[in-house]
């Protein structure tokens, strides 16, 4: 009785609910492919290193539909993009399961990164649209949770029915099913949620949804480039940990393997629970506060990954980097109608989101080749490096905000789901 009267009291409870599940399922295949890897090249022929053609695939169709989000929001609307993209995203992870021919699965790698693209892009342009910081930083604690599920899923199906489809299969219907449940709240989707009073006379308040804003005016806006910038660096940082962590402990540092694995391959959750930890307090200390204050963790993090001074503090440092980091994202994301202005937001959180996959290709691969040449221990420098990039480049982006309210971010919409 109690949960019906709380549903009454928040109407768009459903809505927050099945954007939640939504950026569960967009965690639910990352987490797949790592363990069932060994099992789908054995599947296909294919060398270990044949992931990287997959991989690239997935993300050129996630850079694509990324930067196309903005226009597709304005054209089709929210409710009908993640609608369409989750369908997709279904079709092409069970056609995983299907197809005869490795050159196909990679094909169909494409169209998957193409559905995860719009979702992602189109959720966090609703999200920043019609509620807080602190709903973004849970937003993205979802995804933590799908991406530690992931694994579960395909490890479940390689032992109990030794077979590396049935993690795709689930994975695939629950895009489907999620599909249908977007397409059967369209109306709420579109409407636009939150009804403030309008006076009369007065024009409705207009949604980061509402503009259709030309991209080619967006990009020519400096503060877009810069924003985007954000994203690519913190992103890139962001994947390096967790590419390079163990590699680092076991073969550089001599950590033990299994303590070296377990910190590494908890690096998502720790993910979750710093995002949803921020989520709670987020909206009393501000965006700009989130992102500071986390990037200075994770500069101390780092610098004590460099300094090495003894095994333990090497996991600590892991540890304190990823704690430190996990609100940031979200934050960002929050801010982006601050740093670029509402009429160019949608697009712009479209071209964050194609900086996100460009970073996740660009440094990690670069960190790597530095490593190769020269020594692992380039990692923790070059990271700490880009850090105080990511740390500069904000600081540039909001300036003229800082000089226009004097520190003070300019509150979001509140925290309310019932509103």
């Amino acid at each position: 009785m109690n949960l019906i009267k709380k549903i009454k009291s928040y109407p768009r409870l459903g809505i927050v609910l099945l954007a939640f599940v939504a950026f569960i399922a967009l965690g639910l295949p990352d987490g797949l492919l790592g363990v069932g890897w060994p099992s789908i090249r054995n599947s296909f022929s294919i060398p270990l290193d044949a992931i990287g053609m997959l991989l690239t695939a997935s993300v050129a169709g996630y850079m694509a539909s990324s930067f196309m989000s903005g226009l597709m929001l304005s054209r089709l609307g929210v409710g009908k993009v993640l609608a369409l993209s989750c369908f997709l995203t279904g079709l092409a992870l069970i056609g995983y399961t299907l197809v005869p021919q490795w050159w196909m699965m990679v094909l169909l790698g494409i169209v998957a990164g193409l559905g995860a693209g719009a979702i992602d892009a189109g959720l966090n342009t609703y999200v920043a649209a019609h509620f807080g910081e602190g709903l973004m930083q849970w937003l993205h604690a979802s995804w933590g949770v799908g991406i530690t599920i992931g694994p579960i899923i395909m490890t479940l199906g390689l032992s109990s029915l030794e077979t590396w489809r049935f993690g795709y299969w689930i994975v695939g219907g629950f895009q489907i099913a999620l599909a249908i449940g977007f397409t059967l709240t369209l109306p709420m989707w579109n409407q636009g949620h939150v009804q403030s009073p309008v006076h009369e006379n007065a024009q409705p308040e207009k949604k980061l949804t509402d503009y259709q804003t030309p991209l080619s005016e967006t990009l020519r806006k400096p503060c877009v480039w810069l924003s985007v910038l954000l994203f690519f660096l913190y992103v890139g940082a962001e994947s390096s940990l967790g590419t390079w962590t163990y590699t680092l402990l076991t073969e550089s540092r001599g950590v033990d393997k299994t303590l070296a694995g377990f910190f590494a391959g908890s690096y998502w959750f720790t993910f979750t629970i710093g995002r949803i930890l921020a989520g709670l307090v987020a909206h009393r200390v501000g965006i700009n506060k989130l992102v500071l204050g986390g990037l200075t963790g994770a500069l101390l993090g780092a610098g004590l990954l460099i300094w090495n001074p003894a095994e333990i503090a090497n996991v600590i440092a892991v540890g304190l980097i990823g704690i430190s980091i996990a609100p940031i994202f979200p934050a960002m994301m929050s801010g982006t109608r601050i740093r670029v202005g509402d009429k160019y937001a949608a697009n712009t959180i479209g071209l964050q989101m194609a900086a996100t996959g460009f970073g996740t290709a660009v440094i990690p691969s670069t960190m790597g080749m530095l490593a190769r040449h020269i020594s692992l221990e380039v990692i923790p420098v070059y990271l700490l490096a880009v850090y105080v990039s990511l740390l500069g480049a904000y600081l540039l982006a909001i300036r003229p905000e800082r000089s226009l309210s004097k520190g003070k971010v300019q509150p979001l919409a509140q925290i309310d789901p019932g509103k």
